[in-house]
C-alpha cells in the first residue's frame, strides 16, 4: 500500500514541472442546453467534464461506470462483480438524485427511480458528458446532482468499420464492431458489444465466483432531405445477466448481515430505448424547432435455482417540442429557448412474492421550460426556469442562474445558483417485500437547492489549464429508510431536517508536448444528513490519467491512478435488524493500458487492472475486483 500511496504522490507532483491542458478546440458540450447546440466549454459557466472517445481508447474503458471513477465528485459502488448494480453519486447526492441520458434518452428505471450502471457496456466510438449541479430547471425531476449523458458518435464523427477482440483472466472475453458513415443524405452508425466473465469470488470469506453476461447493440441514423430539415433515430437494447449474492438474515449466524455464497441466485435486465426527432431550421439557421419522441422500457426478474423471485417492469413515454432563437445586438450575441416536455411514467412488480401489489401504477407531467443565454467577448451568462406539472405531486417551479467571465489573462471566474427536485420513486412509493420492507404512498418530493463558484487558469499558452470550484447544497424531505419498532420493518419516510453536500473540485489538465497528456482531478465532499455522515461518499476522492505516444503514433501507454478515500457504509448485523455505521478503508487502484499499431488497420493492445492487486471493498462485506490482465487486437477500415 505504502508504494502504490508514493506512486500516487509522484504522479500528482507531475503538473508542477510541465503539464497542462488538453487543446479545447476539439472538445464540445450538447447537455448543457435544451437547444442542442454545440459550444465550447469555455462558453458555459457551468461544471462540466467532457470524456472524449479518444480518452476512452486509451484507458480501454470497458464499462462506463469505471471511466466516471475519473470524474470529479462522482463516487462509484459495485455490488459484487461486474454486472452488479452500480450506482454513481455526485456532488455528496443520492445514487437517485441524477439524471442519465443516452443520446438524448431519458435512461433512468422508472420503477427504481434511477440507472443502474452495471448494465451499461461502453460503445464502440463513444463521448460522455457530465454536467454537475442543480440541472432540474432543464431536466426536471431527478437532475439535483446532475446530468450524465452517454453519447454515441455519428458516422461523420467517426466514419469507417472497426471490430475489436479481446479475452482476459477470470474466464472474460469480450467482442464489439461498429459499421458507420455517410451516404448521401444519410447518417449512419450501427455498433453491437458483447461481454462475459466468470467473475470473481466477491463475498468476505466466500468461494463462488460471480459471472454474468451482456450485450448491448446502438443504431444511430441521421437523414438530411434538405438543408434546413433533418430527421433522427435512436434505437438501443441492453441485456444483462449476473450472479448475485444475499445477505444472511439469520440472527443466530455468525455471519448475519454480511454477504454470503449464494449459489442459484441471479437477475436478468433488458432495457429497450428509442427516439425520433425531426428538426427544422428557420430565418437562416437562427430559429429552430424540434419534436421528438421517446421511449425507456426496462424489465428486471431476480431468480432463485431458476424460479423467479421477484420482477419488475418500467416504462417512459416522452415527449417534446424544443424552440430556439439566436441573435446579435451589437458584439452581445443571445439564445432564447422555450420547451414543453410531457411525459408519462408506468411501473409494476410482475411478480407477486410475498403479496406485493402486481397493479400498474403511472405519474403523468408536464413541464415548461425557459432559458437564456447571452455571450460578449468573455462574459457569458445564463439562466433557466422550469415548471412541473405532476399528476401525484404538487407543481414545483425550479431555476438556475450562472455567469462567468474570461479575463484576457487567461483568469476565468464562474458561479451559480440552481434548484432541484426528485420525485419519489415506484418502489419507495408502493414496493413491498414481505417482512423486510413496505413503501410509503404519502411521500413527498425532494428538493435542493445550492451554489458553486469557482476559478480556472489557462497557462502556458494554452497548453494547460487548472480550476478549483467550491460547491454548497442544502437539500430538504430526503427521503431515508427507516425501521419502526416492534418489528422493524424498513419503510420510506422523508426526513424532517435539512440534508447538505458541500465540497472542493480541482482539475488539472495538461498537454505539454504532442505525445503527452495528463489528467487529475481530485475532489473533498462533506455530505451529511441530521449531522450524520452519508454512506458511500467518500471525503477524498483523485485519479490520475497520463498518456504517452510513440513520435511515430505507433506505440501508445496510459496509467490511471484511482484513490478512493475512507468511507462510511451501513451494515445489517444487529440481530434487531437496526442498521449500524461501519468504516471502509480506503484504497489505491492502479490500471496500465498499453497499445501497438501494426499497421494502418491493425492494432494488438493489453491492459492491467488493479495492477497492485489492491483488495478492497466498495460495499460492506463485499470484496472488490482482484487484478486482471486482458490482451486483444483491433481492426479498422
Amino acid at each position: 500500500m505504502k508504494s502504490v500511496v508514493s506512486l500516487l504522490a509522484i504522479t500528482i507532483a507531475l503538473p508542477v514541472h510541465a503539464q497542462t491542458a488538453q487543446d479545447q478546440n476539439d472538445t464540445i458540450v450538447v447537455t448543457a442546453n435544451r437547444a442542442g447546440d454545440a459550444e465550447n466549454p469555455e462558453n458555459i459557466p457551468a461544471s462540466i467534464t467532457v470524456i472524449s472517445h479518444r480518452e476512452l481508447e486509451n484507458r480501454q474503458t470497458r464499462i462506463v461506470s469505471d471511466a466516471l471513477r475519473d470524474v470529479p465528485s462522482i463516487a462509484v459502488s459495485r455490488t459484487g462483480a461486474i454486472g452488479g448494480f452500480t450506482q454513481i453519486r455526485i456532488r455528496g447526492s443520492e445514487s437517485n438524485q441524477s439524471l442519465v441520458l443516452i443520446d438524448g434518452i431519458e435512461a433512468d428505471d422508472p420503477f427504481f427511480g434511477e440507472y443502474d450502471f452495471g448494465t451499461l457496456l461502453a460503445d464502440p466510438a463513444m463521448r460522455i458528458e457530465v454536467l454537475r449541479g442543480q440541472q432540474s430547471a432543464l431536466y426536471g425531476s431527478d437532475a439535483i446532482g446532475g446530468v450524465v449523458q452517454i453519447i454515441t458518435l455519428t458516422g461523420a464523427e467517426a466514419p469507417g468499420v472497426s471490430i475489436r477482440a479481446e479475452g482476459g483472466s477470470q474466464g472474460t472475453a469480450s467482442a464489439a464492431a461498429r459499421v458507420a458513415g455517410v451516404s448521401g443524405d444519410l447518417d449512419y452508425a450501427l455498433s453491437t458489444t458483447g461481454y462475459r466473465t466468470d467473475g470473481f469470488v466477491s463475498a468476505r470469506g466466500g468461494s463462488r465466483d460471480l459471472g454474468s453476461d451482456s450485450a448491448g447493440a446502438n443504431a444511430k441514423l441521421i437523414w438530411a432531405p434538405a438543408s434546413n430539415f433533418t430527421l433522427t433515430g435512436v434505437g438501443r437494447y441492453g441485456y444483462t445477466r449476473a450472479d448475485t449474492n444475499n445477505t444472511d438474515n439469520d440472527p443466530t449466524s455468525p455471519t448475519f448481515g454480511y454477504t454470503i455464497d449464494t449459489p442459484g441466485e441471479y437477475y436478468t435486465n433488458d432495457g429497450i430505448y428509442g427516439l425520433v426527432k425531426g428538426e427544422l431550421a428557420l430565418a437562416d439557421g437562427r430559429w429552430t424547432n424540434t419534436l421528438s419522441a421517446q421511449v425507456a422500457d426496462t424489465r428486471r426478474h431476480n431468480y432463485t435455482d431458476q424460479t423467479e423471485t421477484t420482477g419488475d417492469h418500467g416504462a417512459r413515454y416522452k415527449g417534446s417540442f424544443v424552440s430556439a432563437y439566436r441573435f446579435d445586438t451589437g458584439t452581445l450575441r443571445h439564445r432564447i429557448t422555450g420547451a414543453v416536455d410531457v411525459e408519462r411514467e408506468s411501473f409494476r412488480n410482475t411478480v407477486a412474492s410475498g403479496g406485493a401489489f402486481t397493479g400498474e401504477k403511472h405519474i403523468d407531467t408536464v413541464g415548461l421550460v425557459g432559458q437564456y443565454s447571452l455571450r460578449s467577448g468573455g462574459l457569458a451568462l445564463g439562466g433557466s426556469i422550469r415548471r412541473d406539472l405532476n399528476s401525484r405531486f404538487a407543481d414545483v417551479t425550479t431555476y438556475r442562474a450562472q455567469a462567468g467571465y474570461r479575463f484576457a489573462s487567461g483568469t476565468r471566474l464562474h458561479a451559480a445558483w440552481g434548484t432541484g427536485v426528485r420525485n419519489p420513486g415506484f418502489y419507495e412509493l408502493f414496493g413491498y417485500i414481505d417482512g423486510q420492507y413496505i413503501g410509503n404512498p404519502g411521500l413527498r418530493p425532494e428538493k435542493s437547492k445550492g451554489w458553486e463558484t469557482g476559478v480556472d487558469q489557462i497557462i502556458a499558452g494554452g497548453k494547460a489549464q487548472l480550476g478549483v470550484t467550491w460547491f454548497d447544497n442544502r437539500l430538504e424531505d430526503e427521503i431515508i429508510m427507516i425501521y419502526p419498532a416492534p418489528d422493524y420493518v424498513a419503510t420510506s419516510v422523508n426526513a424532517d431536517r435539512l440534508s447538505r453536500q458541500k465540497g472542493l473540485e480541482a482539475v488539472i489538465s495538461a498537454h505539454p508536448i504532442p505525445e503527452l497528456s495528463l489528467d487529475l482531478a481530485y475532489t473533498y465532499t462533506d455530505a451529511t444528513q441530521n449531522g450524520v455522515k452519508e454512506v458511500r461518499r467518500p471525503r477524498h476522492m483523485g485519479s490520475v490519467n497520463i498518456t504517452a505516444t510513440s513520435p511515430d503514433k505507433r506505440f501508445s501507454g496510459t496509467l490511471t491512478v484511482r484513490y478512493n478515500g475512507r468511507m462510511a457504509d451501513i451494515a445489517y448485523t444487529d440481530p434487531s435488524y437496526a442498521p449500524v455505521t461501519v468504516s471502509l478503508p480506503e484504497y489505491v487502484l492502479v490500471n496500465l493500458a498499453l497499445d501497438y499499431r501494426i499497421s494502418d488497420h491493425f492494432s494488438v493492445y493489453g491492459r492491467i487492472e488493479n495492477l497492485f492487486d489492491e483488495r478492497y471493498e466498495e460495499i460492506f462485506s463485499t470484496r472488490g475486483s482482484p487484478r486482471a490482465a486482458y490482451a486483444g487486437v483491433r481492426a479498422h477500415f
